[in-house]
């Protein structure tokens, strides 16, 4: 079984965070919002949580006009 990658995204609003999930969840993808911990990256506070190349995510995010803030190790 091929290991699942693990990354943070951090999002500009939890709005768009909610819409991420909804996105990505239809498409099948797993990932999970949280609040940023402290002293990592800026914005609104939340970002996904993934669990696959977050290349492939973030060009996803990217297409569908939903903006972030950075790719962070979880």
């Amino acid at each position: 079984m091929p290991s699942r990658k693990k990354a943070r995204i951090a999002m500009t609003s939890i709005t768009y965070a909610m819409k991420a999930k909804e996105l990505l969840r239809s498409l099948g993808y797993s990932c999970e919002v949280e609040r940023m911990p402290k002293g990592l990256g800026s914005g609104c506070g939340y970002s996904i949580i993934i669990y696959t190349d977050s290349d492939v995510i973030t060009a996803l995010l990217e297409k569908r006009g939903i903006p972030h803030k950075g790719v962070y190790p979880a």
